[in-house]
């Protein structure tokens, strides 16, 4: 008599999936932006936050801009919603050295 075929679950490895190599990766530079910019930033957090939405900006724009040709659902919303934020930051940091109206 045959045994029963017992396949077993599959065991996930990170080194496998280039995907999850990326994700890894940023990961570990954001975690050492974080550590780095917390001990140097006197904004309180400004400046660590718009660290953050630049390079969010422009890691999605670079991956918009390779994988998803043609352009899918994601590409118009996602890049739309950080041009905001982007856009928020610059506002913000150009309106900071300029002083109210006079009274």
């Amino acid at each position: 008599m045959a045994e029963p075929l017992v396949v077993p679950p599959p065991v996930p490895k990170l080194m496998d999936y280039p995907a999850s190599i990326g994700v890894s990766i940023a990961v570990i530079l954001t975690t050492a932006l974080l550590i780095v910019v917390s001990k140097f930033d006197a904004t309180g957090g400004v400046l660590t936050i718009s660290l953050l939405v630049v390079l969010a900006f422009l890691g999605l724009v670079t991956f918009c801009a390779f994988f998803t040709i043609p352009a899918d659902e994601i590409t118009s919303s996602a890049i739309g919603g950080l041009t905001a934020a982007f856009g928020a930051i610059i506002a913000y940091w150009l309106g900071v050295n300029k002083k109210g109206p006079p009274s």
